[in-house]
């Protein structure tokens, strides 16, 4: 089970006044859990920074996410049960999600608003972004008879890569239970979006915002991406500087072949370690 997991992760904090400090560190142990009801803030607010501004009901998908019993990951502060129940600091520093790494059944909610809109969504920034080539195969995948899985790997964004590693592990445990009750999780694809940033100027000075997510790119069968810094707050935008280098922020969506799934996480472990 999800459970299962746990491991040793990086987050910051601030000094005695409350002024951010980027260059202090503080030890947090993590777990992942099951998807539950009480999740769905946590994860509608990651949903969120993924898709911005899109139109994409991040309510409903989160509700579904949660619907899909027994698949999935979201990434919590440990919090020992023997502790006071009455520290409200700590009970709610439990509860806070911190990550959510799970896969969405598309091909079983194809009739679903939430799908349709990524759907709508995908089709439009393929029309506006790629050559022939690439909508010819990307309208492929969507329309044929393809089963397809939704990746989602999203998480706060000073977590390191490492905790990626027990989370994608359980997923792929998890779909192949799933897939032994229902055909539809044996994906032929796989989409994910990532976040990542390109140096002003420099297309090919990129960042990924989960550095993991580099290696799935690189078995991508076809992508597309498209700059996001017209929906993300300026001051966001702002922070993003590396090296005195302006970093502007993008999306990328991948197309995954469902057999490399596997071997991708091995790469993920090799690279984490």
């Amino acid at each position: 089970m999800a459970s299962s997991i746990k491991k040793r992760a990086v987050s910051k904090q601030t000094d005695h006044e409350g002024d951010f400090k980027m260059d202090e560190e503080i030890q947090a142990d993590f777990e992942g859990r099951n998807l539950e009801v009480q999740d769905f803030n946590g994860i509608r607010q990651l949903l969120r920074q993924l898709f911005l501004k899109e139109h994409v009901d991040v309510t409903q998908l989160s509700d579904m996410l949660i619907a899909q019993e027994g698949i999935g990951s979201v990434l919590k502060q440990s919090w020992n049960e023997d502790e006071d129940d009455d520290d409200d600091d700590t009970l709610t520093e439990a509860l806070d999600v911190f990550g959510v790494t799970t896969v969405f059944n598309l091909t079983s909610h194809l009739e679903s608003p939430v799908v349709q809109q990524l759907f709508e969504l995908v089709q439009r920034l393929t029309t506006e972004t790629s050559d022939e080539a690439v909508r010819n195969k990307i309208n492929n995948i969507l329309e044929s008879s393809q089963k397809l899985g939704l990746l989602i790997n999203e998480r706060f964004i000073n977590l390191p890569p490492k905790i990626a590693d027990p989370l994608l592990t359980s997923l792929q445990a998890e779909m192949s239970r799933m897939a032994k009750r229902d055909d539809s999780y044996k994906f032929d694809y796989f989409v994910l979006i990532c976040k990542l940033y390109k140096s002003k100027g420099g297309k090919s000075d990129v960042m990924f915002s989960n550095a993991e997510e580099e290696i799935f790119d690189k078995e991508a069968e076809v992508s597309i991406e498209y700059n996001v810094t017209s929906q993300c707050d300026t001051a966001l935008v702002g922070q993003w500087e590396e090296e005195d280098r302006e970093m502007i922020p993008y999306r990328r969506i991948l197309f995954i072949q469902g057999n490399k799934f596997a071997e991708i996480v091995q790469k993920v472990k090799a690279f984490v370690s």
